[in-house]
């Protein structure tokens, strides 16, 4: 089976073999893979992803198809056995249709046939002799071959060609001492010359005339780099190259050979004629034959290397790279980083500078050596004088040997990016470029040069930048020239850990700036090619590009930061150039931070060529302009240092941590405004702004501006302060513990004289001199707050109900939302939620507070100092004062709008307490502890009084004034305690609709409409008894020395008969005097002095004058007797 397969025909019409099919498809993966390392890196991220990406999806297309086409090939056996079957068959069917169109063929040219006649000379031959004899012999030799030699023959035959040649090279034939080294065998003579070539020739004869004729040659290369498409320049010609590297070489070997005597061919007449040896020479065709090869063999490494130029620009580097070969194809030049002309741009701008077409050339050419001798070794001279010497004696060779050399130079152009480097340094750093036979690989050459111009250029770019106007990039390891691998680059750092790479492509020469992070900073990758576009137009603008790069990277930063933190940020703002202008002329930048709870505020990072500078700022809106324009009404400035590093430093409030630079005076801060040191020191993390650091800061402008609109309030009212340090004063009470801050130390705290800003305000003496003031909330999101801490010069507990609800430990109590109350400490802290009123609210509070302490304190002290026993505080927490001024009756002092134009007001509730079975020591000051809790509480009868009770503690020191009013009370207490005694005998007397306070009360018998009697407060100290025909009335006065008077009320006390306006009900009706009034009053005198004798009690015209503790029965006597007196007529 397998002999019959063997006979079948192999049939591989469009068929390729599956090998290489893999070896070009990986082999053009390969290419493409390496093309994109090249080209990649220079390209932005997106483009990078999109490449990659149309890569990846062509790519995967092929393998797919290559994937599928492997399946196929298992059948690929199969196939080729049914296609060469087929061919058998088509072959065989073939075959019959020849024959049968042979066949009528013969039938048709057979039929005119005819036979000519016998020629019998020729029988007669064959039949004698059994051969033709008339055949011409050159048939013969045509026809029938000659007999070949044995390979004893063979053997000897190229032995004795092998000693003509050797015979012929020692004797008579001029060998170049290159071509030295050669060897004999098998006929041949072998010439082989180290890097160039390897060739074989042979004698036409032995004969003394016969040449040399050419058999083969090898050139000794081997290609480097990219290997594709090098097997059009095999090491050993083949083909049409074979056959002109040898005809060219018999043709020179034979230039001066004699002509045949009988030549084939007749000579052309139109050809040069032959050209003849000159007298004294003798020809040298070996010396003909090395130039020649030698010429061949540096031509063809040229064109390898032309190839490879070329290859080069079709894998990416066609727009960058311009070949040339010269001088009949002897030089090869090659200019690199070519830059496409730029059309409609007759006229530069200012700033942009010409630059050159390309970057340099790199012109490789075969030249030949200037000094021979100096090209060979004295061995090598020698031996060529002793070989012309024994051969030629005194002639000369035809031809002398020609040394060629491949002559490299790279030039560099002037000014390419702008970088004006040193040609000689930079040539010399080449060292020397050879083109090495073993090893041809121009892409290296041409990357060598490139990185050498790449380095020279980035240098010149570092010492640039080291040394530029601008000292930003002058401390070491701001500008390193790092070389990895051959690629160069340069690292500038700009700020904090942000690096940016100048690098030039080494394919286009285009600069390119990149960040480390390119990758992961996706963001960053449309600025940074934005900048390169523009850097490549105007390379000579590197430094202004990376000093705003550097700017902008510190602005993008803190804007990162600052959002982070949850900042409202700004790179600009809408402000003319003159205000910018006031944040000094070192400011490169600026950076906007508006403060939450003060939008006219910002916290500004001032970017200067070193470091950030901090300043705080009040803005204001222009309304008169289009675009509302702002302007700077002040500027403080921040020495972020001391408020981080010298928080527990004692050092004076006024170098706390701001200055000011405002030409205005500075509402901001009481300090000193020339306390900007001229020369700070200089770090290399100047810029590392950390985020606690912008939070610290904003937090601290938030404190500054809380603290300048109190100063402001202050400075309105005239009111002195000072700074002081928060950590030397007493500390705030543990009620606040919980809003405090870490950075509250580095800000000075407030403190003003008692004596300053409680001038005119009533208490003012409870306060111990120094008051403090300090903002709060100002380093959260919360509504910033202000709260004053004032340290009594007593401790005064509070006691009480209220005090005991109100606490929140052991001695602090809170009383109300804006008042904090340290027992312990005698610290009352006044909380104000709007920073811009606060003094206002503490005036209105402490005006409230410190009234309470001094009644408290007058209170505590009655019961001793006055020797009053039953005065006794029930009820102190700040806000109101509750205590007893006689046995069980009470009263609540409160006082409301204490910074009216009127001076405020005091509020009065009386009421009854338990009454105490004992009274405690005069000098507790604690509530009395009640044995009798079911007590049933009644009616105060001062309520009546209290419009007219309240305006006592108005007139006067609030000290005397409360004590007036308690002898007021005390004193008012018997004529009120009777009246309401009257009022209770009338409990089923029903009122009538109509009475308000100050107003008689009008009251009938149950079941009838006559009325009887009423009673009500006329004025301070002054009580009405009005009966029921409201006509006739007694009138209760409380006089001096604890006397009370018992009057007619139609008699006045200033000399007239009757009151015309004692009260409404009075400018109605006119009261008249009570009928037998002044016997009346004899006889209530009689009986009350039957009862007791001691009772002092005097008549008068109008009525009776008695002593406090006899006005009950009196009183009683009297109304009994004029009730009766008015009820009998």
């Amino acid at each position: 089976m397998e002999e019959l397969e063997s006979e079948l025909p192999v049939v591989l019409d469009g068929q390729v073999p599956l090998g290489d099919l893999l070896s070009r498809v990986a082999q053009a993966i390969y290419a493409e893979l390496s093309e994109l390392a090249e080209t990649l890196p220079n390209m932005s991220d997106a483009a990078r992803k999109r490449t990659l990406a149309d890569w990846v999806v062509k790519t995967k297309k092929q393998v797919v198809k290559l994937y599928a086409i492997t399946k196929w090939a298992r059948d690929a056996d199969t196939v080729q056995k049914c296609m060469n079957i087929t061919a058998f068959l088509m072959n065989q069917n073939q075959q019959f249709e020849d024959v049968m169109t042979g066949l009528t063929y013969a039938k048709e040219i057979l039929d005119p046939a005819r036979l000519r006649n016998h020629d019998l000379l020729t029988s007669l031959d064959v039949l004698t002799t059994g051969t033709y004899q008339r055949l011409p012999s050159d048939i013969k030799k045509y026809i029938i071959p000659n007999t070949p030699l044995t390979d004893a023959e063979v053997v000897s035959t190229l032995s004795d060609m092998e000693d003509a040649i050797r015979y012929r090279l020692r004797m008579s034939e001029i060998i170049p001492v290159e071509m030295s080294q050669h060897r004999i065998a098998n006929g041949l003579v072998h010439f082989s010359v180290p890097k160039l070539f390897e060739t074989a020739i042979c004698l036409i004869g032995a004969e003394k005339n016969d040449g040399w004729f050419f058999v083969s040659v090898k050139f000794l290369i081997t290609v480097g780099g990219d290997l594709t498409g090098m097997q059009e320049f095999p090491s050993e010609p083949t083909g049409v190259l074979r056959r002109h590297i040898a005809d060219e070489a018999d043709l020179r070997m034979a230039r001066y050979l004699p002509l045949p005597d009988k030549p084939e061919f007749a000579p052309n007449p139109e050809d040069p004629p032959r050209p003849q040896l000159p007298e004294g020479t003798v020809d040298a065709p070996l010396v003909r034959l090395y130039n020649f090869l030698q010429m061949m063999s540096m031509s063809y490494q040229l064109e390898i290397l032309c190839y490879q130029a070329q290859r080069m620009r079709s894998l990416g580097w066609a727009e960058f790279l311009k070949v040339e070969m010269r001088d009949g194809r002897k030089t090869l030049a090659v200019s690199y980083w070519m830059r496409p002309p730029q059309p409609g741009v007759p006229v530069l701008a200012p700033n942009r500078l010409k630059l050159p077409p390309h970057g340099g050339t790199l012109t490789i050419s075969i030249v030949e050596k200037v000094d021979k001798r100096a090209a060979q070794s004295p061995i090598a001279r020698m031996l060529a004088e002793l070989q012309r010497k024994s051969k030629l004696g005194d002639m000369c060779p035809s031809d002398n040997v020609e040394s060629l050399q491949f002559d490299t130079k790279w030039e560099p152009m002037k000014s390419v990016l702008a970088a004006n480097i040193d040609a000689e340094e930079a040539m010399a750093a080449v060292k020397e470029l050879v083109v090495e036979s073993d090893n041809i690989d121009f892409e290296s050459m041409l990357r060598k040069v490139i990185e050498v111009h790449t380095q020279a250029i980035l240098r010149f770019y570092q010492v640039q930048l080291q040394r530029g106007p601008i000292r930003v990039f002058s401390p070491a390891g701001k500008v390193v020239l790092v070389s990895e691998r051959g690629y160069h680059s340069l690292r500038v750092h700009l700020c904090a850990d942000e690096v940016a790479i100048v690098s030039i492509d080494t394919r286009t020469g285009r600069l390119s700036i990149r960040d480390t992070g390119d990758l992961a900073a996706a963001g960053r990758g449309p600025r940074f090619s934005a900048i390169s576009d523009k850097l490549n137009e105007s390379p000579n603008m590197l430094f202004d590009a990376l000093i705003r790069l550097r700017y902008n990277t510190i602005t993008d930063i803190v804007e990162q930061k600052a959002n982070y933190l949850g900042f409202q940020v700004f790179r600009h703002r809408n402000f003319p150039k003159e205000e910018i202008q006031k944040l000094g002329p070192a400011a490169r930048g600026t950076m906007y931070i508006q403060l939450a709870n003060f939008p006219t505020h910002y916290l500004v990072l001032v970017l200067t060529d070193e470091e950030f500078r901090y300043a705080l700022i009040s803005t204001k809106m222009l309304s008169d302009t289009m675009f509302g324009n702002m302007i700077m009404e002040d500027i403080g400035w921040l020495d972020v240092r001391r408020i981080r590093g010298d928080r527990g430093a004692d050092v004076g409030m006024d170098e706390v941590g701001i200055s000011s630079m405002s030409h205005e005076p500075l509402v901001l801060q009481k300090r000193n405004r020339d306390d900007i040191p001229s020369e700070l020191s200089r770090s290399e993390d100047s810029f590392n702004l950390e985020t606690q650091v912008l939070r610290e800061l904003y937090a601290y402008c938030c404190a500054r501006v809380a603290y300048t609109r109190v100063e402001r309030q202050f400075k309105l009212r005239g009111i002195p302060y000072t700074h002081v340090n928060p950590t030397i004063t007493f500390p705030l009470i543990s009620e606040l513990g919980h809003i405090q801050s870490s950075l509250a130390r580095s800000v000075p705290a407030l403190c003003v004289q008692s004596s300053d800003i409680l001038s005119g305000a009533p208490a003012a003496e409870a306060a111990m001199p120094n008051i403090r003031v300090i903002p709060l909330n100002w380093w959260s999101d919360k509504k910033a707050q202000v709260v004053t801490c004032v340290k009594l010069k007593y401790v005064q507990q509070p006691v009480g109900k209220r005090a005991a609800a109100g606490s929140s430990s052991k001695n602090i109590i809170r009383p109300s939302k804006r008042i904090i109350y340290d027992a312990a400490e005698a610290v009352v802290s006044f909380l104000s939620e709007e920073v811009d009123t606060c003094v206002d609210e503490f005036l209105e509070e402490w005006a409230r507070v410190s009234k309470m302490v001094v009644i408290a304190r007058e209170v505590a002290r009655m019961a001793k100092g006055k020797k009053w026993p039953d005065v006794r505080l029930l009820s102190f927490d700040l806000q109101t004062v509750e205590f007893a001024y006689a046995s069980d009756y009470t009263v609540l002092i409160t006082c409301t709008d204490q910074l009216s134009p009127t001076g405020g007001s005091f509020e009065l509730r009386f009421s009854r307490c338990a009454p105490s079975p004992t009274l405690l020591q005069p000098s507790s000051l604690a509530p009395p502890q009640f044995r009798f809790p079911n007590h049933q509480l009644r009616t105060n009868p001062h309520e009546e009084a209290e419009p007219y009770l309240r305006h006592v503690l108005r007139h006067g020191p609030l000290a005397s004034s409360l004590n007036r009013l308690v002898e007021l009370l005390r004193g008012t207490l018997p004529i009120a305690v009777e009246l309401e005694h009257m009022r209770a005998n009338y409990r089923d007397v029903k009122q009538l609709p109509g009475r308000g306070r100050g107003q008689p009360r009008i009251a009938v018998r149950t079941g009838t409409s006559e009325p009887w009697v009423d009673t009500y407060v006329k004025g301070l100290g002054w009580w009405r008894v009005l009966y029921g025909d409201l006509r006739h009335a007694l009138d209760f006065r409380l006089m001096t020395e604890q006397r009370i008077a018992i009057l007619d009320s139609s008699h006045s006390l200033f000399g007239s008969s009757c009151s015309p306006t004692s009260s409404t009900s009075s400018d109605l009706h006119s009261l008249v005097p009570i009928p037998d009034f002044e016997a009346l009053v004899i006889d209530a005198i009689k009986s009350v002095r039957l009862k007791d004798e001691h009772v002092r009690v005097a008549c008068i015209d109008a009525g009776v004058i008695c002593d406090s503790p006899f006005m009950s029965g009196v009183a009683r006597a009297l109304h009994e007797r004029v009730l009766k007196k008015l009820q009998d007529r």
